[in-house]
């Protein structure tokens, strides 16, 4: 972008600057004796072409909605359209649920995101004995179709985008979305949402887990395989870096590790036989963005390069839909502070914005109470309008990657993506040149585990010198109730619930669940494709727990064991 002449002068120039005029200042001292972001990665004082004097325009940076996609995956970006609001809501029964989603619509959210009590994310029936004290503690409690019909009740499917977050159970989730759009009369290709379903992560930083990694693998490339053929719209898998990044991993191991997954889930869709570019297009993103606002725009803005030559260069990827790399955002619910909650705002604001300016394609902004209870709709509402001010008022939605060109963002974005494929090329070696089996093998070594510890450890002990400061926690601290009134669960919602699962079982044709339990064993025991059996026996009002039970029958439970390195 400068030519040899103009960056010696440009060198000269700062030599000069810094002798003339920054060497007094400094004799005043700074804040810091070391400038740093959250992942502890250092920060220069200054930045000038001089540090991205190798940046070639076209080949790094280019255009929006063109590889690689450095400056976003559309053209117009949000000139066109903002990006999708999407807060996160479940909690109680499908009715409660349903309430707030009316509700969230009314406010003027534009996608549906579902949040799952602890048994339905962990495939059990309400009336399990697993079950006591969490039944829609902490997001709704979803058993059978039944409920599903009741949580979307009055809203059209067809007409509206919605995430499920869920991983073990997600292709039941998946089944009944299905079944419902069956049953409202809309076509399966029109259908549009995002599953996460991400099993790899789950191993990796979440923990919620029924069977073991590889078949649980093999089941997610069912549900991207039947999705390709069904549901064209609606992506099948969500591949997650935000719990790896709440779990305290830094942002290049946020971003390294979830492109990892991401790659693993390709390889495995390959070695299936599906066609990258049938494929390819269905993947989609599921960031975390922290407080850190240049290192978060770098690090999007790195991970969608990357992430387009990698599809490129290894994958043999030629549509451009298969290189675009989208994603969701939400907030860093880890930042939250108990203390002082209302500073959450701040927090949330500052992340959102940089979620924003890196280009996301939907965002979520986390409650500021959120680090007491589950949202009051208070809070939610300002979590809301958070986004929408930043959306109508900000003039950060006007121009399209607003930070391209800085010489900072630019050189942080060059160091993101260093790093990032630092980590890929370790975790392929430990494949022996296979991403996948390098996911494999580094979660059963623990590799994942110690990473993100480390990086934890690490971060806690800068707080706790003091080096990190969180306001109103380490610094900034009051005398202050931090019991503020938060939103309580009806203690009448387990009731409520068994009584509706007890109402479905007595009503249902036991037959025909019999039936389709049976052909979704044979199937698993055929190797074939389970989906179309997950279909039809949530069809039959079949449960969430008696269908995940025909999976672990067959493979097992899993039990974390690690390896000694």
């Amino acid at each position: 972008m400068y030519d040899d002449r103009e960056l010696e002068e440009i060198r000269e120039r700062r030599e000069e600057w810094e002798a003339d005029t920054l060497e007094p200042s400094l004799e005043r001292g700074e804040r810091k004796d070391r400038f740093a972001t959250v992942s502890n990665h250092e920060v220069d004082r200054l930045y000038t072409p001089g540090d991205i004097a190798d940046l070639d325009f076209e080949d790094d940076l280019g255009f929006p909605g063109e590889p690689p996609y450095t400056r976003g995956p559309y053209p117009t970006m949000y000139r066109g359209r903002t990006w999708t609001m999407r807060q996160f809501a479940g909690f109680g029964t499908a009715e409660e649920t349903n309430e707030r989603f009316h509700y969230l619509i009314d406010e003027g959210q534009t996608g549906l995101s579902t949040a799952f009590d602890m048994p339905s994310l962990m495939g059990i029936d309400s009336d399990h004995q697993m079950s006591e004290g969490e039944v829609g503690k902490e997001g709704v409690a979803v058993d059978t179709l039944a409920d599903m019909e009741v949580l979307f009740d009055g809203i059209d499917i067809g007409e509206v985008s919605t995430s499920f977050t869920i991983n073990p159970s997600a292709p039941v989730i998946y089944a009944m979305y299905i079944a419902l759009a069956d049953q409202q009369g809309v076509p399966r290709e029109e259908i549009r949402g995002t599953l996460q379903n991400d099993m790899l992560k789950e191993f990796i930083a979440q923990k919620e887990w029924v069977i073991p990694p590889e078949p649980a693998l093999e089941v997610v490339t069912d549900t991207i395989e039947f999705a390709v053929e069904e549901t064209p719209k609606f992506h099948p898998v969500s591949i997650s870096g935000y719990h790896i990044r709440e779990a305290g991993s830094t942002a290049a191991q946020e971003a390294a590790f979830t492109l990892a997954d991401g790659f693993a889930y390709v390889e495995d869709c390959l070695d299936r036989g599906l066609d990258i570019d049938d494929f390819a297009p269905l993947l989609s993103f599921f960031f975390n963005s922290h407080n850190s606002i240049f290192e978060e725009v770098a690090k999007f803005r790195a991970s969608r390069r990357l992430y387009a030559r990698v599809m490129d260069d290894w994958y043999g990827a030629e549509a451009d839909e298969s290189k675009r790399m989208k994603f969701h955002t939400q907030t860093a619910g880890q930042s939250l502070t108990a203390q002082q909650p209302l500073n959450n705002i701040v927090r949330v604001t500052i992340q959102a914005l940089a979620g924003v300016l890196g280009g996301t394609q939907s965002l979520h902004t986390n409650s500021f109470d959120e680090a007491l209870a589950l949202p009051s709709e208070k809070a939610v509402r300002v979590a809301l309008r958070t986004q929408q001010i930043i959306a109508e008022e900000s003039g950060a939605a006007d121009i399209v990657d607003p930070m391209g060109g800085s010489f900072a963002i630019e050189t942080l974005t060059n160091e993101m993506e260093t790093e990032i494929m630092d980590y890929l090329e370790e975790i392929r070696e430990m494949g022996d040149g296979s991403i996948r089996d390098g996911v494999l093998t580094g979660i059963e070594r623990g590799y994942f585990h110690r990473e993100i510890h480390e990086a934890s450890y690490e971060y806690q002990e800068r707080v706790e010198r003091g080096e990190e400061v969180v306001v109103g926690v380490n610094e900034y601290t009051i005398a202050e109730d931090t019991s503020p009134e938060i939103l309580q669960i009806d203690e009448t919602t387990r009731d409520r619930q068994l009584d509706r699962l007890e109402r479905v079982k007595d009503e249902r044709d036991d037959e025909a669940v019999d039936a389709t339990l049976e052909a979704l064993s044979d199937a698993i025991e055929n190797d074939e494709n389970v989906m179309p059996y997950v279909v039809d026996a949530v069809k039959a009002y079949a449960t969430m727990g008696e269908i995940m039970a025909v999976f672990e029958d067959h493979h097992g439970s899993y039990q974390e064991e690690v390896a000694p390195v």
